[in-house]
């Protein structure tokens, strides 16, 4: 349940989510069914009717139950939270959900965790970050959530900004690299840029300079597996400690790869929202 307060003067309920939330068909047709949107006292609203701006909807409908086995406790830390989504900092070497049945200690599973300490069951992620990268991760907190946030992330609109250092010295201060990926024939876990393979755009900028080596942040169009490692490499500086993609070793035997901001127009609360993790 949820409660959505009209800002646009004479749009109907019909309009809001077909139109402004561009809900699938399956999601409207069930919200009908159930009798889903009503006022605040319950009242039926006519979903033909134009409504003026203020009006208060309520959203009552069932939230089936994710599938994420909880951990004991949740030990990733919430960036940001409301009623309909979580941003959560996924720390280095965590995978974020199960990629196999005995997966327990996924940031999913830490999610959930904290999910059900609040009385909820539903928690699924917009988007995924490689294991040995950290950040910001977007959950949604229902199905509606879910289906808005992913046709989101598909038009690009939640902008995701990631730092890394990268080997050598970038001549330009700013780029867009666009290069289709695909996975690699010869390695299990790599992929490489294919002109076979998805369409896959990624923006970049040096923001300092090292010797021997540049900080740059990048913002994803597209979020194909190892995109920013596999199109940093393809321009001849790939990151730091990324042996995968022929960087050279670090001491410590990783790279760093950091998603360091999430920006998007919340379509429920009709405001924006940036979070950064530090």
């Amino acid at each position: 349940m949820f409660q959505y307060e009209i800002v646009q003067e004479g749009i109907t309920v019909e309009e809001l989510l077909r139109e402004s939330w561009r809900l699938g068909k399956k999601i409207v047709h069930e919200l009908r069914m159930a009798k889903a949107v009503t006022l605040l006292d319950g009242t039926p609203v006519n979903w033909k009717d134009s409504l003026p701006a203020g009006t208060k909807l309520q959203f009552t409908f069932a939230i089936p139950s994710s599938s994420y086995t909880p951990t004991a406790k949740c030990s990733v830390e919430i960036r940001y939270e409301d009623e309909h989504c979580l941003i959560v900092s996924k720390p280095k070497g965590m995978s974020t959900h199960p990629n196999e049945a005995g997966d327990r200690d996924t940031c999913m599973n830490h999610v959930m965790a904290h999910i059900q300490e609040k009385g909820g069951q539903y928690a699924e992620h917009v988007h995924r970050l490689d294991q040995g990268t950290k950040g910001l991760l977007l959950v949604a907190k229902h199905p509606i959530a879910k289906s808005i946030f992913d046709r989101m992330i598909e038009e690009k609109s939640i902008i995701r900004t990631y730092a890394a250092e990268v080997q050598g010295n970038i001549r330009q201060e700013s780029g867009v690299i666009n290069a289709p990926i695909g996975k690699d024939r010869h390695h299990n876990t790599r992929r490489v840029v294919s002109a076979s393979g998805q369409h896959a755009v990624t923006h970049f900028e040096v923001v300092k300079r090292f010797k021997g080596t540049c900080l740059v942040h990048l913002v994803l169009e597209t979020g194909r597996t190892h995109q920013i490692r596999v199109h940093m490499a393809h321009l001849g500086h790939p990151i730091v400690g990324d042996t995968l993609y022929n960087a050279r070793q670090t001491p410590s035997g990783d790279y760093e790869l950091h998603a360091i901001q999430l920006a998007f127009t919340h379509p429920f609360l009709n405001k924006q929202i940036v979070v950064k993790d530090q």
